[in-house]
């Protein structure tokens, strides 16, 4: 068999509209992966928008039922001598507090991003120590030589 000669002409042409070729598809599948990477984020987010909204519709509802115990006199009264220490004539109000415990004791939390940097910078330091310890053994062995 033999072989067909191939033109510099049809050559330069295979390059040209390969490489744009390449480059259109290397475009569509980086846009498409850019593009679904997005929509992944954005339903993360209606999850948490979707949380937050059940969890304010929730706090709405006590909200409005506080609103409509306060438009009752008789709790109104009560819930003043309660929270605010007010009293009705001639009535003595005896409180009882209560000790809050303080502790002063901070607990460290660490994300595993702080974990990561963390032992990498042990490991670094672990490096630099073994680098330092081996250059003196060799200095020792040629002062010893």
């Amino acid at each position: 068999m033999a072989k067909k000669k191939v033109s510099k002409a049809s050559k330069r042409r295979l390059m040209v509209f390969g490489t744009v070729s390449l480059l259109i598809i290397f475009y569509f599948i980086f846009s498409a992966g850019y593009y679904t990477y997005k929509i992944y984020n954005l339903k993360i987010e209606e999850k948490k928008l979707n949380e937050k909204l059940n969890e304010l519709e929730k706090n709405e509802k006590t909200l409005s039922t506080d609103i409509e115990k306060l438009k009752d006199p008789e709790y109104l009264a009560k819930y003043a001598r309660e929270a605010y220490s007010y009293s009705k004539e001639d009535e003595i109000i005896i409180q009882k507090y209560k000790e809050e415990e303080k502790e002063e004791t901070e607990e460290i939390k660490f994300t595993m991003n702080d974990k990561y940097i963390l032992g990498g910078c042990i490991g670094i330091i672990g490096l630099i120590i073994m680098y330092i310890i081996i250059k003196s053994i060799k200095h020792k062995k040629k002062k010893g030589k």
